[in-house]
């Protein structure tokens, strides 16, 4: 999802870029990343995530160079549009189209899961009912303002930074070296399951369309975007890596088959890590946490794609334009978690493979054709033709794979 940055006669901080980056990145989808890497378990998910974090690191850096070629505040369709033609334009924008209606579906149904799981036992609620709930609530908050959603998400972020704090630094003391390893495990085999979870894991790096804003953001400044985006994605890998080690360190990975057979949803996460954790405190700061960081990501994804279907079918600012660009924004995707109230990590893999294109394939198309139509360019990404052809293959290799997948082609841990 595009920010928005105004220039400040200062040089902007370091610090912030890489908070834009990694506060874009870590969300609600980092409850994914325990269950689908649960067949390659926590060192093999360790390389799966170095891999990833790496691939969009430099894709994130080719946007940079082709960016740089441009006037400050050139989006990411103009560039698309101009170096690679109407073809991949349109292909470009269904595919960010098709990620923030996925991933707004994905948000519905993952509060109804933590809502119904949470509230199951105190008051008579059916899952589809907490979601139908959750989507108006956010709904309405959209429909309210962006400055609204604005003053909510600093609250949320805030809260986000201390439950995530407080609960890992519970539950980290009560890490079992046998279950981080999986020794008791009578299946000891691992590497069939890694290709599955790719796509998944390039969800939880998406950032991409954060990068146009940055260069505006330094004025064009190469080397503080660079910076911006490593710092960004390397504090983003170090809080998922925390996050594996507390969870899988925690859960055999034996039990990841029942949260899996029971829909794969946040709730069924959380059902499992209760059961786990020997504190109440430590629960309920996790349970907080789940909350905050589906309502923040919810709220951001949804504006995102609340301003783009504005912008799109040119609705006006009033409260019943708004009202009309919010039921095209929210109704879809809850009738389908009213449907399928459980499809939360199906959505999440779908994200992936439409990430594919505008955040791995279509930044690497755009440098090569960038280098060709600029040769004297003041920067460019590290890697040459090689890394190119790399990155491309990454993204050739999350597709297939989530294609096959589909078809039950690939192992599946189950």
């Amino acid at each position: 999802m595009a920010i928005e940055v105004t220039q400040n006669s200062k040089r902007p901080s370091i610090f912030g870029g890489a908070m834009i980056i990694a506060g874009t990145a870590v969300g609600a989808g980092m409850f994914s990343i325990p269950i689908v890497t649960s067949g390659v378990w926590f060192t093999g998910s360790i390389i799966l995530l170095v891999y990833t974090c790496v691939c969009l690191y430099f894709s994130g850096l080719m946007i940079l160079e082709a960016n740089l070629n441009y006037p400050a505040g050139s989006s990411f369709h103009t560039i698309t549009k101009d170096l690679l033609g109407n073809g991949w334009s349109a292909i470009n924008g269904l595919s960010v189209t098709f990620v923030l209606y996925i991933l707004t579906y994905a948000y519905v149904s993952a509060g109804s899961s933590i809502i119904f799981h949470n509230i199951q036992d105190s008051i008579p609620i059916t899952q589809p009912v907490a979601g139908l709930i959750f989507a108006f609530v956010v709904a309405f908050i959209v429909w309210l303002s962006t400055k609204a959603v604005d003053r909510l998400s600093t609250i949320l972020i805030g809260g986000m930074v201390i439950t995530f704090a407080m609960s890992v630094g519970g539950m980290f003391v009560d890490v079992k070296t046998a279950i981080l390893f999986d020794h008791a495990s009578t299946e000891m085999s691992y590497l069939p399951y890694a290709l599955v979870a790719l796509p998944y894991l390039l969800t939880s790096f998406g950032y991409h369309g954060n990068v146009p804003g940055l260069v505006k953001y330094y004025n064009k400044d190469s080397r503080a975007v660079a910076r911006s985006l490593l710092y960004g994605t390397l504090l983003t890998l170090t809080i998922y890596i925390l996050w594996q080690y507390v969870i899988q360190g925690n859960i055999p990975r034996e039990a990841f088959k029942q949260i899996i057979a029971d829909g794969g949803n946040i709730g069924n996460l959380l059902q499992q890590m209760n059961m786990a954790s020997s504190s109440k405190t430590v629960t309920q700061l996790l349970n907080t946490f789940s909350y905050m960081a589906l309502a923040s990501s919810f709220l951001g994804v949804s504006l995102g794609l609340f301003d783009y279907l504005a912008d799109f079918f040119k609705f006006d600012d009033s409260r019943q334009g708004r009202l009309k660009t919010a039921l095209i924004t929210f109704v879809p995707p809850t009738i389908l978690a009213l449907i399928f109230p459980n499809g939360f990590l199906y959505a999440i893999g779908f994200a992936g493979l439409a990430a594919t294109i505008w955040a791995v394939i279509v930044p690497a198309l755009m440098v090569r054709a960038s280098r060709k139509r600029y040769p004297l360019s003041s920067y460019r990404a590290p890697g040459g033709s090689f890394l190119i052809g790399f990155i491309i293959l990454f993204g050739l290799i999350n597709a297939v794979t989530h294609i096959l997948s589909l078809f039950n082609l690939l192992p599946t841990y189950r």
